[in-house]
């Protein structure tokens, strides 16, 4: 699902029927949402003869050490990765949760909008469940962030608004969706973890678009100045999000050298690339917003997203 706008409207122009993609967006999430609980298998043992993720994927995937893995070592790291991940997708989630609920606090309940942001909120809800006990099946431990980046999330939940807010919720949406779109296909890897990501990928898409759209709208009442400041803390926040994704103690859980493969992974270009390619759609509308300026380019590319 995609939002879509006329080749005349500014891109910075939310659409004419801001209150009408809420409306749909309430429909569709009436029509096709999943209750993670009951659809995926939580019964069934892991098998430890899939990946937790597509290898394509890994952060040592191409490189030296790689090819020295055995296939075993391959799928415990995928294992624990693919949990990483899912660590992370929850505290940004509770950071998301709390910048929306900020944002509707005193809005009006009836309006259609205000609905919409309950509803994503519930499908959050039920997401950090599902990473939760997704993790925990995959055989990982709980993954948490650098003391620094739960400190800067923390101010950030404080004190980030508008399209700053909405803008950063995009950035991790974003990234995580084209990833989880290779997984939920590969057949290569667990098949709970697939169900857990198509269900994600279903339901992010709503909030994708919901996000594109409130990042729009309240940049056409952002100044200048406002403009560039926020367009450098939605920079930031990428940064920190994608820094996070992988935690380093992956690689001693998955049974490996971890100063060497910490050494290996942070020159992997294979892995940045992909990174690179699964943001171009992002960029390009963070670019039509006007939020990729100088300083703010500094950051996306220290974090290999552009």
């Amino acid at each position: 699902m995609a939002l879509t706008t006329s080749r005349a409207q500014h891109p910075d122009q939310p659409s004419d029927d801001g209150d009408d993609v809420a409306r749909r967006l309430l429909d569709s999430s009436a029509q096709l949402s999943y209750d993670p609980l009951t659809e995926v298998d939580w019964d069934t043992p892991l098998d430890k003869d899939f990946h937790g993720a597509s290898p394509e994927w890994s952060t040592l995937y191409g490189t030296a050490y790689w090819e020295e893995m055995s296939d075993a070592q391959r799928k415990e790291l995928t294992r624990q990765e693919a949990a990483s991940v899912a660590c992370t997708g929850i505290w940004f989630e509770m950071i998301l949760q709390q910048m929306i609920l900020r944002d509707i606090y005193s809005k009006d309940p009836t309006d259609d909008t205000f609905q919409w942001a309950l509803t994503e909120i519930a499908d959050e809800c039920r997401h950090s469940i599902m990473f939760a006990r997704g993790a925990k099946k995959l055989g990982a431990p709980a993954y948490r962030p650098r003391r620094v980046a739960v400190e800067l999330g923390r101010l950030f939940k404080t004190t980030a608004f508008g399209e700053a807010a909405y803008a950063a919720i995009l950035v991790a949406e974003e990234v995580l969706d084209v990833m989880q779109r290779d997984w939920m296909r590969d057949e290569r890897v667990v098949p709970f973890v697939r169900t857990i990501n198509n269900i994600h990928v279903v339901e992010e898409s709503r909030h994708m678009m919901f996000a594109r759209e409130e990042t729009r709208k309240h940049l056409a009442r952002a100044g200048r100045v406002r403009r560039r400041i926020h367009a450098v803390m939605i920079a930031i926040s990428a940064y920190v999000i994608v820094t996070s994704m992988v935690n380093r103690e992956v690689y001693a859980n998955a049974g490996l050298d971890e100063e060497r493969a910490l050494r290996e992974a942070r020159a992997n270009e294979h892995h940045k690339s992909m990174v690179r390619a699964s943001c171009s759609g992002l960029m390009e509308f963070l670019s039509s917003c006007g939020l990729l300026t100088r300083p703010a380019l500094f950051w996306y590319k220290r974090a290999h997203l552009i």
